[in-house]
């Protein structure tokens, strides 16, 4: 008989014991294993919701945190582009600033672009000279509304005790310095109260950074309101939902909240959001799968497998969600972010480990790049087209380098270059030899075509040491060397550079001494002789330098340190005011002075001259100004302005070297000079060169044809001086006719009025 034919035939009684015996060994057992399944399940869920929800909550309030107070350092990096402009300072130093041209390309722009509320300019005094709020101009003195909330910020920057980058207010602990401004950009940033509403606030120094200790400089102020629409921007950038700002610290049901403090310790306020609980998420989830479980306990222990396992997936999914959001902060730490490369933090930490390595034999390089010709895209194409060129010119240097390789931005056009396990100096040039060849291509940039180049500079170790610093200085002089040798080349650190360095510090700092007390420099007069009567009508001012222990340095050994350390300012007016002296004394000629981009580029440069003819009792029309063919190029729109206020003024202007660079019709259109002079190289072959004779014919016709005076350099023997004369030269100068003489000697020479035609 079989079992089940036993259950259905067997008395009540003995159906009644079965079913007591089943409940108490089947059903007993399995509801209790049932139910410490679900209440393991349910303690376990309940854990891990309240653990998740925890983390994320800590993780979102670091964020929030890291937002707000990240937005000083962000309103300051979007001020430097405009801060170190050129054209901003050109305009700035101008007597008259060109308003329209503020509001649209500091202004507009700010508020366009980074969506800047206020934006004011204070002159060197503090006093606003410019303002744009809320999107349109306004006048200067709306600042007075915010002026007591910046002052702080103001006098820091305008005076107090400040540090390359972030400034030390002496008030409260400062904050690390930030990675995306460069080192050299002095400025007061900090999240505060403007106006009596939060804001991220931001005072930088108007300069280009050149080492001139001046802190006379105009402010640029901008203020960007903690507004509805900046934080629903910062709630998007950093996953933030329904981020707000209050000053009463009560939160709305399912908020959370922080509170914000500036770094004078002054509370701002407090912000708040809705969370984000992927553990509660999760909990409202399986609420239905455990009502399910209840209900139908044996037959849904397989469907409670699946839930757990679809369960544990969605908790694997927040976990990697959340540790997904912590290594994109840990990447935004140590990456640039417009090029998404290494910054120079990162890259320091792989070139301390790369040198552990050099340590115990293992060659590696560190490569310094800078782009030739950056500061021209900027300038002709704008910032966006100079964004536009960086990011292309990362992704050629990251397609060049192998992959153990690190490619670095530093800041600006800076790149740094890391490359580990290197057989020899061969490798190294090759790889720079790639760079240079990837980069030669054109860049096409909003719809134009543009070329630069790049100039390297590299130090390896150990030949050139282990310590981190030493190892990028060296590669920094490496790089200076490449430049001063003609740039879009590369150059190996060698020890002799770090002499030639050491020695250009010595002979700058004895510079500067000389300048102070006077000793050992003078100015040496070479005539300029008219073609055709043969008499002496000009001079040209050459200075001199007898160096108490080096002897008489050439020019070329000292004029060019002088230029590079902006020695050259003082050096050149105290040239000029010794060639006005020199005039008056000798009314009668015209006394010429060379003139630097380095000279053209100070912002006051015409009233200084002004000054200094003015002082020496000088007229005007004595003194000719001359400048080379490059500063034309390097200075086109700053020059043309300058050399046509001195022209006005009475001043004549020279165009020295001409025919050795770029000079063409267009520039001298352009520019408005009265003489050009045909450089030393073309007279040197007249009489046997015949290209070089049609060249001098050529510069003679093309100068008269525009009115200009045509002088030709270099002259050494009469066969030139009657070549040069019967192609129409206007005016001499050579050393047939005399070296350049000491002012004593100068005016003896004068005074003898030799006529040199009548010299055989």
């Amino acid at each position: 008989m079989s079992q089940g034919c036993w259950l259905v035939s067997r008395p009540s009684a003995d159906l009644t014991t079965f079913r007591r015996n089943f409940v108490r060994q089947v059903i007993g057992p399995m509801a209790v294993l049932a139910l410490s399944i679900v209440a393991a399940t349910a303690g376990g869920l309940h854990w891990a919701t309240r653990t998740s929800d925890s983390v994320a909550l800590q993780r979102q309030t670091r964020l929030a945190r890291l937002a707000l107070s990240g937005s000083a350092d962000q309103i300051a990096y979007e001020q430097q582009g405009i801060a170190t402009w050129g054209q901003l300072i050109q305009q700035l130093a101008r007597r008259q600033p060109d308003t329209p041209w503020l509001d649209r390309e500091v202004g507009g722009w700010l508020s366009t672009m980074f969506h800047h509320d206020m934006t004011f300019i204070l002159s060197p005094d503090g006093k606003p000279i410019f303002a744009f709020v809320e999107g349109r101009p306004a006048p200067p003195s709306s600042y007075r509304m915010i002026a007591n909330d910046l002052a702080p910020f103001v006098a820091v920057v305008g005076g107090r005790r400040a540090l390359a980058g972030k400034v030390d207010y002496g008030l409260a602990p400062r904050r690390q310095s930030t990675v995306l401004t460069q080192a050299s950009t002095v400025y007061a940033s900090d999240a505060t109260l403007v106006a009596q509403r939060p804001a991220a606030a931001s005072v930088m120094r108007i300069s280009t950074g050149a080492a001139d200790g001046s802190k006379s400089l105009p402010l640029l102020v901008s203020v960007r309101f903690f507004d509805a629409r900046y934080l629903k921007e910062l709630s998007a950038w950093n996953m933030l939902k329904g981020l707000r700002f209050s000053q009463d610290p009560a939160a709305r049901p399912g908020e959370a909240g922080v509170e914000f403090w500036d770094e004078m310790n002054e509370r701002i306020g407090f912000f708040f959001w809705k969370p984000e609980l992927p553990g509660s998420r999760i909990g409202r989830l399986l609420g239905p799968f455990a009502a399910m479980l209840i209900l139908v306990m044996f037959t849904a222990m397989g469907a409670l497998v699946r839930s757990l396992w679809h369960s544990g997936r969605q908790l694997t999914g927040a976990v990697l969600d959340l540790q997904a959001s912590e290594a994109q902060a840990q990447h935004l730490a140590f990456h640039d972010v417009l090029t998404g490369l290494p910054n120079r933090a990162l890259f320091y930490d792989r070139l301390e480990q790369a040198l552990a390595r050099a340590r115990r034999g293992e060659r590696c390089a560190v490569l310094v790049l800078d782009l030739d010709r950056f500061k021209q895209v900027n300038d002709t194409l704008g910032h966006a087209a100079g964004d536009v060129l960086i990011r292309e010119f990362a992704v050629r240097l990251s397609d060049t380098v192998r992959a153990m390789d690190t490619v670095a931005r530093i800041g600006g056009d800076e790149f740094c270059i890391l490359a580990c396990d290197i057989a020899d100096d061969v490798d190294i040039t090759v790889l720079c030899d790639r760079i240079l060849s990837v980069v030669d291509q054109p860049f096409a940039l909003l719809g134009s075509q543009v070329f630069v180049g790049v100039t390297i500079g590299v130090a390896i170790a150990p030949d050139a040491g282990t310590d981190r610093g030493e190892l990028v200085r060296k590669a920094d002089i490496a790089l200076y060397k490449a430049k001063h040798d003609g740039r879009g080349r590369f150059q190996l650190f060698a020890p002799f550079m770090d002499e030639t360095v050491k020695l250009r510090g010595q002979i700058e700092d004895e510079l500067r001494h000389a300048l102070s007390d006077g000793q050992g420099l003078s100015v040496h007069y070479q005539p300029e002789v008219d073609a055709q009567s043969g008499k002496v009508i000009g001079l040209e001012a050459l200075v001199r330098w007898n160096h108490p222990v080096r002897g008489p340095l050439a020019p070329g050994e000292f004029i060019p340190i002088a230029e590079e350390s902006g020695l050259i300012v003082p050096l050149g007016e105290w040239v000029l005011a010794q060639a006005c002296r020199m005039a008056v004394r000798l009314p009668d000629l015209f006394v010429a002075v060379n003139v630097s981009a380095v000279q053209l580029r100070t912002g006051n440069f015409v009233e200084r001259v002004v000054g200094i003819v003015t002082a020496a009792g000088c007229r005007p029309g004595l003194i000719e100004l001359e400048i080379t063919e490059s500063v034309l190029l390097d200075e086109e729109s700053a020059a043309a302005a300058t050399l046509h206020r001195l022209r006005d003024l009475g001043f004549r202007v020279a165009l020295d070297d001409f025919g050795t660079g770029y000079s063409s019709l267009s520039y001298l259109r352009q520019f408005k000079v009265d003489k050009i002079k045909i450089d030393r190289s073309f007279i040197n072959n007249l009489g046997s060169d015949a290209e070089a004779a049609a060249i001098v014919t050529s510069v003679v016709t093309l100068g008269h044809a525009m009115g200009l005076t045509v002088t030709a350099e270099g002259v050494e023997n009469r066969e030139q001086m009657d070549r040069l004369s019967d192609a129409g030269c206007n005016e001499l100068q050579g050393y047939f006719f005399t070296r350049a003489l000491p002012e004593d000697a100068v005016v003896a020479f004068i005074a003898k009025q030799t006529n040199f035609r009548n010299v055989a």
